[in-house]
């Protein structure tokens, strides 16, 4: 078995949400979560599909995202994985709506940050084994860094 590290471009303004899932339907199901939950959001899904076919099952709003996700599913090419690629939205405001979703089995990550995949591949084919999201921490924040935080997410309306 061969591990890789695959790189997940984001999008400029965009976040990805990358998961696995089970069945054929996952991309009209997701489709149908963030649309529902999320209306003003631009996104595009990808399912990479692993039987039958094998196809990478491709769905959303906005052509770019879409052929985005697409291609970032083609670079994975782990059977069962999904990719959302969302822009005028946070993972926060339809993350719930997508790990309900009765397809899905785990979310490995909802992030903006620099991402790479871990790829486990063998003879049968290849599997997220997990994410690197984003960067090491550089300490402990500070009282003020607290303020700071607390201050932040007031400001941009996720908190009171």
């Amino acid at each position: 078995m061969d591990l890789k590290r695959v790189p997940i471009t984001i999008p400029e303004g965009c976040n990805v949400i990358l998961g696995q899932s089970h069945f054929i339907k996952t991309a009209e199901d997701l489709y149908e979560a963030i649309i529902t939950g999320c209306p003003h959001a631009k996104f595009g899904i990808a399912f990479c599909e692993a039987s039958g076919p094998c196809l990478i099952r491709v769905e959303g709003n906005d052509t770019g995202l879409k052929k985005m996700a697409a291609e970032t599913a083609m670079s994975l090419g782990a059977g069962h994985s999904f990719i959302i690629v969302l822009r005028d939205a946070f993972p926060i405001n339809v993350l719930n709506a997508v790990k309900n979703c009765q397809e899905v089995c785990r979310v490995f990550c909802a992030t903006a940050n620099p991402l790479e995949a871990i790829i486990a591949e063998s003879e049968q084919g290849r599997g997220i084994l997990g994410v690197i999201d984003g960067f090491p921490p550089k300490g402990v924040e500070t009282e003020a860094d607290g303020r700071a935080r607390r201050d932040f997410l007031r400001k941009i309306g996720y908190k009171r």
